[in-house]
């Protein structure tokens, strides 16, 4: 066992590991003005705010472009996704991630994926399938909230939705790559046959972020400069972890 350093206790030795062990690898893929793709690859913080910005489908999942339905993880900046409000929308933005079933230092419903077996949400909905990563959100009417938005549908987490039976969160085997998408305004895009959201971090999100932080997360977004610039959000919306408190609005 490696030694405490001088002047450092056990605790604060464990801590100071366990904050080097929070970084993770961010996979990005996007539009360039001029039509061209570029690819990064960035270390930075394993927190909430930046990996749900990561973590919406598993490889596998079939997104509605106007070709055609096509698995995220060959989806390319430029193509054209068929949203629910905007009609077709390019492509601006893709980010992967990694999610480790037995990674320390991370919440455990963050490395869940919660399965959506085929018709669970009514006939063709999901029409198979369809596995949702932690940083999922899809149109529905939660029961315990409909007085509260008047029957209106709410972005709700997908992990919510576990009812254990025909929704369940299963924690992978085996480390599984997740993606998200951005568009230039925030929509509903057709994903399996459900209504998943592209990626928003939610207004007001860089009021709870240092300067330095802000700065970093948003230099993974090129075609964002500020924060405003990611626009409204297209629904109601509930936070991870949910309940109606702390709701976000359009």
């Amino acid at each position: 066992m490696r030694p405490v350093a001088t002047g450092q206790s056990r605790s604060e030795a464990t801590d100071t590991v366990r904050k080097r062990q929070m970084l993770r690898k961010y996979r990005i893929l996007s539009l360039r003005n001029d039509g061209s793709i570029h690819e990064t690859e960035n270390i930075g913080p394993a927190t909430a705010p930046f990996e749900a910005a990561f973590s919406a489908f598993a490889r596998g999942t079939l997104i509605k472009t106007t070709t055609g339905p096509v698995a995220v993880e060959d989806l390319l900046p430029g193509m054209k996704i068929v949203t629910c409000e905007h009609g077709p929308m390019p492509l601006l933005w893709l980010g992967a991630m990694t999610l480790v079933p037995d990674a320390e230092g991370t919440v455990p419903q963050n490395r869940r994926i919660t399965r959506i077996m085929g018709d669970a949400l009514g006939m063709g909905r999901p029409m198979m399938d369809v596995m949702a990563g932690p940083g999922a959100r899809l149109l529905s009417r939660p029961l315990g909230l409909r007085d509260s938005f008047g029957g209106e549908q709410v972005l709700t987490p997908a992990r919510d939705l576990a009812d254990g039976m025909s929704v369940v969160e299963i924690t992978p085997a085996h480390p599984v790559t997740v993606f998200h998408i951005a568009l230039r305004r925030h929509s509903t895009i057709c994903a399996g046959g459900l209504e998943f959201e592209s990626y928003h971090p939610g207004a007001g999100f860089e009021r709870h972020m240092s300067q330095n932080m802000l700065s970093l997360f948003l230099s993974y977004f090129p075609h964002i400069r500020e924060a405003h610039q990611f626009g409204a959000l297209s629904h109601p919306r509930l936070p991870f972890g949910s309940a109606a408190q702390d709701m976000q609005m359009a």
